[in-house]
């Protein structure tokens, strides 16, 4: 897989992005491509790298940390949503998000729709299961870690689905 960077940032930054409540890494994965312009079957591929980065840390620290586990395992299925918008060239969806400069749950939510009617009802479903893990286990720290298990197949299943598809 990839290169780890660590960054160490200033603390006016990290002042303003506590505020704001900014991912950090999805920002900076946001802004380096779109300043690469990569082609999109490379885009993709970066979204697909990115998911089973996260769905491999997730896995790693359910049992230890169920907060980091619920943020990750939800990165992981956000990622394959990309790749899916991508791929499927879901074109009013990816043009309002180059325009914002970022994904945001509307957009996701739209092509979470626009997938689930090509690949099956089973898609929608995964991203019921992410979302309650990224504002119940994640923001909101109500998860144990055999509540965040339980929902790991899932997340486990869009992984696998979307490399098939789009591979």
């Amino acid at each position: 897989m990839g290169v780890d960077i660590t960054l160490k940032l200033p603390e006016v930054i990290i002042k303003h992005i506590k505020e704001l409540g900014v991912d950090v890494e999805a920002k900076l994965i946001d802004l380096i491509l779109q300043g690469l312009s990569l082609d999109p079957k490379e885009e993709i591929e970066v979204h697909l790298e990115l998911a089973e980065k996260f769905l491999e840390d997730g896995r790693r620290s359910v049992d230890e940390d169920p907060i980091q586990a619920s943020e990750k395992l939800y990165k992981a299925t956000e990622e394959c949503i990309k790749a899916l918008a991508m791929h499927f060239g879901l074109e009013d969806i990816i043009k309002k998000v180059r325009e914002r400069g970022r994904w945001t749950v509307t957009e996701l939510e739209k092509a979470v729709e626009a997938e689930s009617d090509r690949i099956g009802r089973w898609f929608e479903d995964v991203w019921t299961h992410a979302w309650f893990l990224h504002v119940l286990g994640f923001h909101e720290a109500k998860l144990d870690s055999e509540a965040v298990k339980r929902r790991l197949p899932y997340i486990e299943r869009i992984v696998e689905e979307t490399k098939k598809i789009v591979r």
